[in-house]
């Protein structure tokens, strides 16, 4: 049976990072953001209580892009996300199982966040970072490492928000799942990142020997096309074979742009080092768009969404308009991950094509990369995107003492290199034996004596009223 829990304490801390080298993605340039910290302590029923944790980048302009707001905005949305998720969960003082506390705050997030005009997908946020520390905190008062509670189902999944499936679905997924031993990385090419010689795509010092390729695109047909010519010409030089990704970050208008796009891949001869290894394409309209406009014809490439997963309805919806897969990052929820991809087994033992994809909203070193790395373990997620090591120079800013401390409890997954700890990438895999350990996919714990408390924003006013 379920471990039944009721959460005591939340407390939120933050960290500054510096990235490395600036990531652009869509219309927004990162160079520094960031990361939330949550410490939860909870009670489990006839047990006492255990602590966990969780971390993730406070990403701008990703969850909500719309125009008006400037990056900062975004932020301080993802911060008030936090804390209304925290006063929610607070007040259900009785006990459940870690998914059923889950269940019974999200529509109240929603809504809350709703009346301070933050979105769906950044009010998630707030319950999906909670939701890690909380089965961290489980999974170590168990004794139980992520793999061997998950399959059990210790946090008591089950099909209340996912009206497509039933309680037996979910359970004989999460029964059938065993750990990847390794995880190829996917690396990411920003539209700011080199692609010609040294420090280029096909630098294998800058690529870390990566088998695949996320390559982000702008929203222009002609100049996406032109600047993949250039990237694969650069890959075609790589002594072993590789497969690419393309992700838009909702840049392209419509499908009519779209469809100028897959046009050329699919006749242009410059570009067949690129169309012949494409396994799909991100996200390529806003949210709103995708959601009025079935792909048609142009399903005849394999489509995913990411930014339009901002519910447990998104991949049925999304299903319906002719796309394949959808994306599972820690970030928009671990509980909406594993169900979807329950939904992908379930769909593709029927003849369908359907699968989940697994991509990074930049994962830092230490509790953010472990946490998504496990989850994509977990559900099978052969490669996943993994950017966190290219932007930022290792543990970044982290102190040395705590970086030293995640060296020495998962040196399979950390490499020492001159005076920097680094993710350590095998043949571009990772490798995922030390994320056994009792907890949620970790041995250590950040030390909080070095963070600060998370900035106190002020109730967002709604857009609408605000002009």
């Amino acid at each position: 049976m379920p471990y039944r829990l009721a959460v005591r304490d939340i407390s939120f801390l933050e960290r500054p990072v510096t990235f490395a080298r600036p990531f652009r993605f869509g219309a927004v340039v990162i160079n520094a953001t960031p990361q939330a910290f949550v410490r939860v302590e909870i009670e489990v029923e006839g047990e006492g209580r255990a602590t966990g944790a969780s971390a993730e980048f406070l990403v701008p302009k990703w969850f909500d892009k719309r125009p008006p707001l400037s990056p900062e905005e975004t932020v301080t949305e993802l911060r008030r996300s936090l804390l209304i998720a925290r006063d929610i969960y607070l007040s259900h003082s009785t006990f459940d199982t870690a998914f059923g506390l889950h269940a019974a705050c999200i529509g109240a997030q929603i809504e809350a966040c709703a009346r301070e005009d933050i979105p769906p997908l950044a009010a998630t946020y707030g319950p999906a970072e909670i939701d890690k520390a909380i089965l961290d905190a489980l999974l170590r008062s168990a004794g139980v490492n992520f793999f061997a509670g998950m399959s059990d189902n210790i946090a008591g999944v089950d099909a209340r928000l996912s009206r497509d499936l039933g309680d037996e679905d979910v359970a004989r997924f999460l029964a059938s799942r065993k750990r990847l031993e390794r995880v190829a990385i996917r690396h990411t090419v920003g539209m700011d990142d080199g692609i010609e010689g040294d420090g280029g795509v096909a630098d294998q010092k800058e690529n870390a020997s990566a088998r695949y390729f996320k390559l982000k695109l702008n929203g222009d047909p002609a100049h996406d096309a032109d600047r993949l010519i250039r990237i694969g010409r650069e890959l075609a030089t790589l002594p072993y074979d590789y497969r690419v990704t393309l992700d838009a970050n909702e840049q392209y208008a419509d499908l009519v742009a779209l469809g100028a796009l897959v046009e050329r891949l699919d006749r242009d001869a410059a570009l067949r080092p690129i169309a012949a290894k494409l396994l799909y394409i991100e996200q390529p309209m806003p949210r709103d768009i995708t959601r009025q406009s079935p792909l048609g014809a142009l399903a005849r490439r394999d489509f995913i969404v990411d930014e339009a997963d901002d519910s447990y309805d998104a991949f049925p919806i999304a299903r319906a308009l002719g796309y394949r897969g959808i994306s599972s990052k820690s970030c928009k929820g671990i509980y909406k991950s594993v169900i979807n991809a329950a939904r992908a087994v379930k769909w593709s033992a029927n003849g369908e094509k359907s699968f989940i994809a697994g991509e990074d909203l930049t994962c830092q070193a230490g509790l953010a990369v472990q946490q998504d790395l496990a989850l994509g373990a977990l559900i099978g997620v052969t490669h996943a995107e993994r950017n966190g090591h290219h932007y930022v120079d290792g543990f970044g800013d982290t102190p040395a003492a705590e970086a030293e401390a995640f060296l020495a409890a998962h040196p399979d997954l950390y490499v020492r290199d001159g005076d920097k700890i680094r993710l350590a990438i095998h043949d571009g895999d990772l490798l995922t034996g030390s994320l056994t350990a009792p907890g949620f996919a970790t041995s250590v714990h950040p030390d909080w004596s070095t963070m600060q408390p998370l900035a106190q924003p002020a109730t967002r006013i709604p857009l609408e009223k605000a002009v």
